[in-house]
């Protein structure tokens, strides 16, 4: 199992940006086994069960920039209750640790696992996507985003009113091939990371 626990970074010279993020990943998704819920203060916390799932949100919160993201993985006590705060088990005693070390980490994501050699081969991965992110500019980010939404690229093309090869040109310098490759292999890992606790 999953918990991710997310804080907001410079709260205090800002407003509290909790409600538009719960309210950003309101509707049910698949793997989110406990919805976002806000814990104390400007902080959040879900129970996953895919390792997609949990990458895909941990990469859109560092994309907004003002996140910091700690992903706990192991059991969690079972039944687990209604309320995702209620909620108990290694897995939480993780994310807790993890978002606290997210706050001083470059990427701010962090994993923690049964122990370091567990997680350091999924941490390494998501710090290289994160500092992928968070280098595109917003060119970039534009053919990237109509391409994820399952446009081809001469109708992003289209819409971008450039040229096909501009489009291409565009998602290389994104690195969106090597992001998606990215993706698969950090989800992977945190589903090899998930494995029995010994």
């Amino acid at each position: 199992m999953f918990v991710m626990t997310v804080d907001q970074r410079h709260s205090r010279r800002g407003r509290d940006q909790v409600e538009d993020l719960l309210a950003r990943w309101a509707s049910p998704a698949q793997g989110l086994v406990r919805p976002w819920e806000r814990t104390a203060g400007d902080e959040v916390q879900a129970v996953l069960d895919r390792p997609q799932v949990v990458v895909d949100l941990s990469l859109a919160l560092v994309r907004l920039g003002n996140w910091s993201v700690g992903i706990g993985i192991g059991p969690v006590h079972e039944p687990l209750p209604a309320s995702t705060r209620a909620g108990s088990g290694a897995a939480f005693e993780r994310a807790r640790r993890a978002v606290e070390r997210a706050k001083s980490a470059p990427s701010h994501v962090t994993v923690a696992a049964r122990d370091e050699a567990a997680g350091r081969p999924t941490q390494t991965v998501l710090d290289l996507l994160a500092a992928l992110l968070q280098r595109r500019s917003e060119a970039g980010w534009e053919a990237v985003d109509l391409r994820a939404q399952g446009l081809s690229q001469s109708e992003v093309a289209l819409r971008l009113g450039i040229s096909k090869q501009a489009v291409s040109q565009r998602l290389i310098t994104a690195t969106w091939a090597p992001e998606l490759a990215g993706r698969q292999l950090a989800a992977q890992l945190l589903a090899e990371a998930e494995g029995p606790e010994r």
